[in-house]
C-alpha cells in the first residue's frame, strides 16, 4: 500500500507518457509507411502478403530502363573481353619473347666484355 501511495502523485504523467509512447509509434509507422510509398517500395500486410504490388507504367519503365542498361554493360564488358584478348596476344608473341632474349643476350655480351676488362 505505501508504494501505491508513492506513485499517486505521478500516475498523470505516467498515463500522459504513456499516450504519449503510443501516438509516437503510430506517428512513426505512418512515417514509415509513408517512406516505402514514395520510394516505390511493395507494402507488406502482417503476414508479409503484398497490398501493392509494384506492377505500375512507372515500374516497367524502370525495368526497361535497367534491362537497357544491362545490355549496354554486357556490350561494353565484351568489347573490353576482346581488347583483353588482344594485349594477351600481343604479350604472348613470338616477337614480344623475342625482343627479351635480344636484351637478355645483348646483357650477356656486356657482362663478357666486363669480365675482358674491354667495357
Amino acid at each position: 500500500m505505501e508504494n501505491i501511495d508513492v506513485l499517486l502523485p505521478y500516475l498523470g504523467y505516467i498515463i500522459t507518457g504513456a499516450f504519449a509512447l503510443g501516438a509516437l509509434g503510430i506517428l512513426a509507422s505512418f512515417q514509415t509507411t509513408r517512406m516505402k510509398i514514395k520510394n516505390g517500395y511493395p507494402l507488406e500486410g502482417m503476414w508479409g502478403q503484398s497490398l501493392k504490388p509494384g506492377s505500375d507504367k512507372e515500374t516497367a519503365h524502370r525495368v526497361t530502363l535497367l534491362t537497357q542498361e544491362n545490355a549496354e554493360l554486357r556490350a561494353e564488358l565484351g568489347s573490353i573481353k576482346d581488347r583483353l584478348a588482344n594485349v594477351e596476344r600481343i604479350v604472348t608473341d613470338g616477337g614480344y619473347h623475342l625482343g627479351a632474349e635480344i636484351d637478355a643476350l645483348r646483357d650477356r655480351a656486356l657482362e663478357g666484355l666486363k669480365d675482358k676488362g674491354k667495357a
